[in-house]
């Protein structure tokens, strides 16, 4: 249902962790060579799978609880994403790895504040269907 905003959300969200990573990059080495995602599974991995989890809970519009729960799995998966780009940022000791971090470190975040904005608006859809239930 493409009308709701929380689908709105979703898409925005499946669109960061699947578009944008091949625009951006996550950081620059010592080398000078920019670090995209597609240099390391994992990361590609913990992108695609937070994608899948929007488009997969956007399909699931009749059934509100457990597409709130889509949707904090993926808030869960972003913040881990997020830890680990924190953790091989700042655990490099002398800057061995990373010189330079990239806009890309920043996509989980700007994922999370969809994800939010979409689980927000998928709550205030079931207290409203529940408060009608109540009126019958």
């Amino acid at each position: 249902m493409i009308q709701r905003i929380q689908t709105l959300y979703l898409i925005l969200s499946a669109g960061i962790s699947a578009g944008l990573i091949f625009v951006f990059h996550l950081w620059t080495n010592n080398a000078g060579s920019k670090v995209f995602v597609l240099d390391d599974y994992l990361y590609l991995g913990l992108f695609l799978g937070s994608a899948l989890l929007s488009l997969i809970s956007i399909f699931m519009f009749k059934n509100r609880k457990s597409q709130f729960v889509m949707g904090r799995l993926n808030i869960i998966l972003n913040f881990i994403l997020l830890g680990i780009f924190v953790y091989q940022s700042l655990n490099i000791s002398g800057e061995t790895n990373v010189s330079e971090k990239g806009i890309g470190i920043l996509l989980p975040i700007f994922s999370i504040v969809c994800l939010v904005l979409a689980n927000k608006a998928i709550k205030k859809d079931e207290d409203l269907v529940k408060s009608v239930d109540r009126l019958r």
